[in-house]
């Protein structure tokens, strides 16, 4: 009797692989049909994300960051149970090595099929320039300069009146962050009326307790899809918070690709009317451009980067010298799995596809050169 309900197990266990096959057929076909991938993110992930960041947004703290904590606390339980099940079971140690191992894939199996339908399919939609009309085509050297002219411009008019700290590092005039995550969640439900894929209704980014850690890893922000929550590092520069939230919020709608989640996030800071937003989306689009440029014409960047106010240019050598500090083999570790998730997950330039922002700027810009001479 007592082997009868041991093969029963067995064979519930064996069932739940099933979902690992599953996972890599809606993969295989958001892959081979992009429209499909379209239609499941605007459609069943859209009622999905929202129905879960509803109940998760109910919770100030970060359930995402209880749950990577439970998770470290489980596996060394876990390792610590089968090092005791095989002192124990000396006579059935074959037995109990199957039973552990068909457990793990049970739960590699469920964990890959609910990764696959809150966030894996979203990486073969169809690129946002797409969606919202812009015109990615390569660009000319002319045209990068007069991007990072435009937004040094626009740089060195918002730094003079931004709060600083007596290192003249620039700060957020909001002393309380839960403050700048709602000023996010507001600046991007604005969104929608100029961008009806940018759906309005989603929670506020939530704040990283053990921000430090994060930044030991080079992270400035996590999108946990298993509890729809977008999460951020707090321990950072704060001129780079505002658009870190609203990166993160962009992964929350969907928008899986790194490079779209940066043009995104930049997008809804100079839509916000807070100038800490329209700072930090501005810089970050500048660091971008900058390095774009630099890679072309070293003497073109350097003038244009001394043309930046003294304020801006303290906030960039804090950023750097920020995270210089973290520079070690857990950076180089954390970077290298960032690189593989990317390029696993149809990124192929790994952790250089965030700068593929600059050529989604550049298309924006030459949107509104070209709307401009219509007019």
């Amino acid at each position: 009797m007592q082997r009868f309900f041991q093969q029963a197990g067995f064979c519930k266990r064996l069932r739940l692989l099933i979902f690992f096959p599953a996972g890599l057929l809606l993969t295989a076909c958001a892959a081979w049909n992009p429209a499909f991938a379209e239609w499941y993110a605007t459609g069943i992930y859209a009622a999905l994300s929202s129905a879960v960041n509803r109940i998760t947004g109910l919770v100030p703290l970060s359930i995402a960051e209880l749950f990577v904590i439970l998770f470290f606390l489980l596996i060394l339980a876990a390792v610590l149970g089968i090092a005791a099940g095989l002192i124990r079971r000396k006579g059935k140690r074959p037995f109990f090595v199957r039973k552990s191992l068909i457990n793990l894939a049970a739960f590699l199996s469920i964990v890959y099929f609910l990764f696959t339908v809150t966030c894996g399919i979203n990486y073969y939609r169809y690129p946002f320039a797409k969606t919202c009309g812009l015109k990615v085509q390569p660009s000319s050297k002319s045209e990068l300069e007069e991007l990072c002219t435009s937004l040094v411009s626009e740089i060195d008019r918002l730094r003079p009146g931004l709060k600083t700290n007596r290192q003249g590092i620039m700060e957020l005039r909001q002393n309380d962050l839960h403050s700048t995550a709602r000023e996010a969640m507001q600046s991007y439900d604005q969104m929608q009326q100029d961008y009806p894929l940018l759906r309005s209704g989603y929670s506020a980014p939530k704040l990283v307790h053990f921000s430090r850690i994060m930044s030991r890893c080079e992270i400035t922000g996590v999108f946990f899809p298993f509890t729809m929550e977008a999460n951020v590092n707090t321990d950072v520069p704060e001129y780079t918070i505002p658009v870190t939230m609203c990166h993160e919020l962009s992964h929350l709608r969907g928008y899986m690709r790194e490079d779209e989640a940066n043009f995104i996030g930049y997008l809804v800071c100079r839509k916000s009317s807070d100038p800490d937003f329209r700072y930090s989306g501005d810089m970050l689009a500048f660091t971008y451009a900058s390095n774009a440029l630099f890679s072309v014409d070293a003497e073109a960047t350097d003038q244009i980067d001394s043309r930046l106010v003294p304020g801006a240019c303290h906030d960039l050598a804090y950023n750097s010298e920020y995270w210089e500090q973290f520079q070690g083999p857990v950076a180089q570790a954390s970077s290298s799995v960032n690189d593989h998730y990317l390029k696993a997950n149809r990124q192929s330039d790994g952790v250089n596809s965030y700068g593929r922002m600059v050529d989604l700027l550049l298309a924006k810009q030459r949107a509104e050169k070209q709307k401009a001479a219509k007019q």
